[in-house]
């Protein structure tokens, strides 16, 4: 599945006129294949390995133009990193805590939600966005072993 979604977004950034370097490829693949929400350093990290002269700002780079072909949203959540999320779709994130993990999670009835407040209020709504924050199960169970 992941390499039908590599290959439809190498499409896309063909199609925006964007070139495929190996560096790009590689960083929409780690992208792609993530199970947490990376930040750019994490990113660069991974693949600072495999790519020796990649900088931090040819993945900040990466991601920008990522972000404005609609390929990955841009997570802020007040610290000082953004994190970087493939699943463009509506959704919502839960925030550990203490260890700042991000998952995602989908719950329809918000989306009614924007309409609401469309009625209520006479504005034009663009989007929405909540985060719920708590302690994730590795954080919960360290602190009871702890206690």
């Amino acid at each position: 599945m992941t390499e039908v979604k590599l290959q439809e977004a190498v499409g896309k950034l063909k199609e925006s006129g964007v070139r495929i370097t190996p560096q790009r490829h590689a960083v929409l693949e780690f992208l792609l294949n993530a199970k947490i929400h990376p930040t750019a350093d994490d990113i660069y990290k991974a693949l600072e390995g495999k790519f020796p002269n990649m900088s931090v700002a040819t993945v900040y780079n990466n991601l920008r133009v990522f972000r404005e072909i609609g390929l990955v949203r841009e997570l802020t959540y007040g610290d000082s990193s953004s994190r970087f999320d493939c699943n463009t779709s509506k959704h919502y994130h839960i925030i550990c805590e203490s260890c700042g993990k991000i998952v995602d999670f989908h719950y329809p009835s918000l989306d009614e939600v924007e309409s609401l407040a469309e009625q209520v209020t006479g504005f034009d709504v663009s989007h929405h966005r909540m985060e719920i924050y708590g302690t994730c199960n590795v954080c919960k169970n360290t602190k009871k072993a702890l206690v």
